[in-house]
């Protein structure tokens, strides 16, 4: 299975977004791409809004509050017909819950609070004292369908603006003897306790919280056909509430779903202990992994041999989702790991056509990126062919010749059904060459890169062997030239925001 992120943070504020999907679909599913990762679908705290500022969970697009009826990606009936498109060739749907906070509450509510330390949220560095703070949640616009639920001062633990002195701080809540952060080890201990983020932050130690966010993942299941969740923020939110969560879906719409959490850190044994936690029915993205491919795009004459060190791929694999870049890793941002333009091809290649782990695709490699920085697709356009090669030739054992420090290979031999195979070779210096085993049964045949970068034509020898050669600071694809599916290359039309 291949997925693929759905949506980058720079898509236009035309609310549109949905209806592109809808027409992209069949081309998604003829190229590879089996699930998508869609944006948060629920109401924002503006039109523009890309719902990690999530107002109303309850709200997919179909009440006018914040500005509009739709969402920044469309409106719930467009919502809808994706979904429904979707489920008609075969691509299912993971959803996107944001659950740690909500955002642009209905009116200001007065309560006690401490200011804490922003490095270390276990120290407060105010004496208790009464904050007029953005906590009343109404719903005005949706009113009490679906969910007769409303948030007040005492249904979260923390917020970070003072309207009485328009101060901006972590103040935490004050309330009863329950009343905090959640306790120790629910939450990761980064920042001495990572509970909050951003936002209002829900206390899910508070029983209508909990009962209304269960409530709603049922709700949503219903509303629309999904195949799983990205569950946003996990490190900050209660792991017992996610675990109570996921058993919930279980025991309604029956096992068999995907849940995946955005757990992002480089610490490999906090990622492994929380996926110990939840009882291994759960994946993280693989951001060490996404570290190191960093590392080695910045790194003159890198060893590539080390690309898999410390990673939960390596592992973790059933858990892992392997990713180059999502939404919170652009290219032109200092933020999370940024990857060099010539490595990308290099490092798609590395999670699409190996064994282990779940693949994901982000929407601004393939289709490109908006914003006051655009960006054309990755890969010089060739990722949809990375991945097609994936979807027709990477099966089967897989023979690894990390031998080199600049140069790699490996095969897959194919199976009974898909027999053709596939052999990558790839260098982050100059020229590339491994000799390499694709199969005495492949002796004869002319293999030739999928990609068409390399030129040449190679001929597997009697004994199964042949030298594969890849351009320098590139790779290769090989597979016999007359290999099923290889008219199919190079046909997909990245064009998305044509009229």
């Amino acid at each position: 299975m291949t997925m693929m992120q759905a949506f980058e943070w720079y898509v236009p504020d035309d609310h549109k977004h949905w209806k592109r999907l809808l027409d992209q679909i069949p081309q998604m599913k003829a190229t590879g791409i089996d699930n998508i990762w869609i944006p948060p679908g629920c109401k924002a705290s503006s039109p523009s809004g890309n719902g990690y500022d999530v107002y109303d969970l309850y709200d997919l697009g179909e009440f006018d509050q914040k500005g509009s009826k739709g969402t920044k990606w469309g409106t719930k009936d467009e919502l809808l017909a994706l979904v429904e498109k979707a489920n008609e060739v075969g691509v299912g749907i993971y959803w996107d819950a944001v659950l740690n906070h909500k955002a642009a509450a209905d009116h200001k509510e007065k309560c006690r609070a401490q200011e804490v330390d922003t490095d270390d949220r276990t120290k407060t560095i105010s004496d208790p004292y009464e904050i007029d703070a953005w906590l009343g949640f109404d719903f005005p616009g949706r009113g009490e369908k679906y969910s007769k639920q409303k948030y007040h001062w005492y249904h979260f633990s923390g917020t970070d603006y003072n309207a009485d002195n328009n101060k901006t701080a972590i103040y935490k809540i004050l309330g009863d003897d329950t009343k905090g952060w959640a306790k120790s080890g629910d939450v990761d201990g980064e920042k001495g306790n990572y509970d909050y983020l951003m936002f209002a932050d829900l206390d899910y130690s508070h029983a209508e919280v909990e009962k209304d966010v269960l409530d709603w993942g049922i709700w949503l299941s219903k509303q629309i056909t999904l195949k799983g969740i990205r569950f946003d923020a996990v490190k900050h939110f209660s792991e017992d509430f996610l675990r109570k969560f996921i058993t919930q879906m279980d025991k309604v719409h029956g096992e068999g779903w995907f849940f995946v959490g955005e757990f992002w850190k480089d610490e490999l044994s906090d990622m492994s202990r929380y996926l110990e936690r939840m009882g291994k029915k759960f994946s993280l993205f693989d951001a060490p992994l996404v570290y190191n491919f960093s590392k080695l795009s910045k790194t003159e004459n890198a060893d590539l041999r080390t690309v898999f060190d410390d990673t939960l791929v390596k592992t973790e694999p059933v858990n892992a989702v392997t990713l180059v870049m999502n939404h919170d890793t652009q290219p032109y941002q200092a933020l999370e790991a940024p990857i060099e333009p010539f490595f990308k091809p290099l490092a798609y290649a590395l999670i699409l056509l190996r064994f282990d782990g779940y693949p994901c695709l982000f929407y601004g490699d393939v289709y490109g990126i908006k914003g006051e920085h655009p960006f054309p697709p990755s890969c010089g356009g060739a990722l949809p062919n990375l991945v097609l090669a994936r979807k027709l030739y990477a099966y089967g054992v897989q023979r690894d010749y990390f031998d080199y420090a600049t140069c790699i290979g490996w095969v897959r031999y194919g199976t009974w059904d898909k027999p053709s195979g596939c052999a990558v070779v790839m260098s982050n210096a100059g020229p590339g060459e491994k000799r390499m085993h694709v199969g005495e049964m492949h002796a004869g045949e002319i293999w030739t890169d999928v990609l068409g970068w390399e030129k040449g034509e190679v001929k597997i020898e009697e004994d199964g062997f042949a030298n594969f050669v890849c351009p320098g600071t590139s790779l290769s694809v090989w597979v016999n030239k007359d290999a099923e599916g290889r008219e199919k290359f190079g046909k997909f039309d990245d064009d998305i925001y044509k009229e």
